[in-house]
């Protein structure tokens, strides 16, 4: 199949969901998941493999706002060019990836979790690439925009870098936002993994409480807010990871792994890999009112001090 072809049936298929998800009616009088895209699924060569996931891991790090991450994907002479759509007028803008650096730094940001619903990719010679993915924006488990974005991309010593990207902006209409808990979900664990400690603790109410082993529960945003800073100190690699999502009644279990190594503060350097769960019940607003966090804190500390291979 050529590519045009290609590109264009998939054009149609992304047009067609959009068409459909518009027109699905809600209830907002509780909390409702989305019925998930179901796309088609294509076989991709280990080049459109790799594409696919240094977009991911880009989209993670950016959601994150983790500049240190984004620097090692993406060409320091790069522009970033985005089109939105706003009261039907498009409106473009344009800044040079380092300019963007330094506005995160110097503006507060909230967490966000870009999802792809689906990629095309075109590569030349093995070298260079042209990618687009289709993606929604969601901020604690609410989709807000619609947001499609270009890549070009150059093969540089057997690893894809960014050149460039591009992106159109179109907000969902009020109907369309439906929370849904599996993407909350994801949305928290990218959070632990930001190094910023108020974007876990934005996922609770404001006077939310975090109980870990049943120690003392820390209550309201600021004192959630020291319990994962002393983590994210602890393990600057950290990276937590969902492995599951289960509800039964009005409860709610957040199964995790987290892995990193000990390099913080008086650390071991040692590394870790532990599993546990947080069990919560969650507000009005779909955001955690109450979590319950369990792990093994004997082996816990026993790879602390000799490491989880040992």
């Amino acid at each position: 199949m050529h590519r045009e072809l290609r590109y264009a049936i998939l054009l149609g298929i992304a047009m067609a969901n959009s068409i459909t998800s518009c027109r699905q009616e809600n209830d907002h009088s509780e909390l409702s998941k989305n019925v998930s895209i179901e796309t088609k699924v294509v076989e991709l060569n280990p080049d459109e493999e790799k594409i696919k996931t240094t977009i991911k891991e880009l989209l993670f790090a950016a959601g994150n706002y983790n500049i240190v991450a984004l620097e090692t994907m993406i060409s320091d002479k790069a522009m970033l060019g985005i089109s939105s759509l706003k009261d039907s007028v498009w409106s473009n803008s344009e800044i040079a990836i380092n300019d963007f650096f330094e506005s995160v730094k110097n503006r507060e940001r909230s967490p966000y979790c870009e999802i792809p619903n689906n990629f095309d990719i075109l590569i030349t010679e093995g070298q260079v690439a042209l990618a687009r993915a289709d993606c929604t924006l969601h901020r604690w488990g609410i989709p807000q925009t619609r947001e499609v974005n270009h890549f070009t991309l150059i093969k540089d010593h057997g690893k894809w870098k960014i050149l460039h990207i591009s992106w159109t902006k179109v907000a969902l209409s009020e109907d369309q936002k439906n929370y849904d808990l599996d993407i909350f979900a994801r949305g928290y664990a990218q959070a632990w993994c930001s190094q910023r400690p108020n974007f876990v603790s934005s996922f609770f109410a404001e006077d939310g409480e975090l109980v870990v082993n049943n120690g003392n529960p820390a209550i309201g945003t600021a004192a959630i807010t020291h319990v994962a800073q002393g983590f994210m100190e602890a393990f600057p690699d950290m990276i937590v990871s969902l492995d599951s999502l289960t509800t039964n009644k009005a409860k709610t279990k957040f199964h995790w792994t987290l892995t990193g190594t000990n390099t913080g503060p008086n650390g071991t350097g040692n590394k870790v890999n532990i599993n546990g769960f947080e069990e919560w019940t969650l507000n009005d607003d779909g955001l955690i009112q109450k979590s319950k966090g369990h792990f093994d804190e004997k082996e816990y500390k026993r790879q602390l001090e000799f490491g989880a291979d040992k």
